[in-house]
């Protein structure tokens, strides 16, 4: 995603207007008249916001075109939206519901599809949530918000959780130094942790000291998954001998470690 071009869907980005609040306060006034050319105006003198929004998506392959289109409808829905007696800056305003747009249209047309069923509950569930949080000056629980749309948590639990964007594992979550540290950097790997580490070293140094045919018996059996009776046929005993080898041989390895 290139989002240092200068050209956007045919907008030079290196030559949009900066409003000043007083052009601005003039423009909200006539666009509540009805004037579409001052709506026009205060959509071009307002495309920094959208530029300064779509780079915050710069890392999902999307193209900057289609975002700065959607980010534009977004910045509309705020120009016709806006209150000018409400003691907020425009920009305060304006942000929020450009990245609401955009995310909206990322979940649409995610590769991972979610049933419009799990969306709707997500959303009424993202409503309830921000009317409890002014009910209450806190954060509600999961059974709260349950509770207000009359549906199992397991539900909600799931619609919230399938309308969270993806993230890539090489998705920078802050720099130390100047060295990145990656959303990977955080993930624990539990299959290759010490414990696990010292664990195999234990087991191939318990395996040296078994005789040569308890190694190979161990071998065919848990490296290759033969069965007891396949053991016995290939090594000419009988699978009497290779079930009390095998018995032997682990009670061997479970003593040294």
């Amino acid at each position: 995603m290139l989002v240092n071009k200068v050209e956007i869907c045919g907008v030079n980005t290196a030559k949009l207007p900066v409003l000043s609040n007083n052009r601005m306060r003039q423009l909200f006034i006539k666009v509540k008249q009805g004037d579409k050319k001052a709506r026009e105006e205060l959509v071009h003198g307002n495309l920094r916001l959208v530029l300064s929004v779509i780079q915050r998506f710069n890392n999902r392959g999307e193209d900057v075109d289609d975002l700065f289109q959607i980010g534009c409808i977004g910045l509309m829905k705020a120009i016709d939206n806006f209150d000018l007696n409400q003691n907020v800056r425009f920009s305060t305003y304006a942000v929020p519901m450009i990245i609401g747009e955009i995310r909206r249209y990322l979940r649409d047309n995610n590769h991972i599809r979610v049933s419009r069923s799990l969306r709707d509950i997500a959303y009424k569930a993202l409503q309830v949530r921000d009317s409890l949080v002014s009910r209450y000056s806190r954060e509600p629980t999961i059974k709260e918000i349950a509770s207000e749309l009359n549906v199992p948590q397991e539900e909600v639990v799931f619609a919230l959780d399938a309308i969270q964007d993806p993230i890539s594992l090489f998705e920078p979550v802050y720099h130390d130094s100047g060295d990145p540290i990656y959303v990977m950097d955080q993930i624990s790997d539990e299959k290759n942790d010490d414990a696990t580490w010292l664990d195999g070293i234990s087991i191939r140094e318990a395996m040296e000291r078994l005789s040569p045919r308890e190694k190979l018996i161990l071998s065919k059996r848990f490296y290759e998954g033969k069965t007891q009776m396949e053991v016995a046929e290939e090594i000419g005993i009988s699978q009497a001998q290779v079930s009390r080898l095998e018995k032997a041989a682990l009670n061997h390895i479970k003593k040294h470690m």
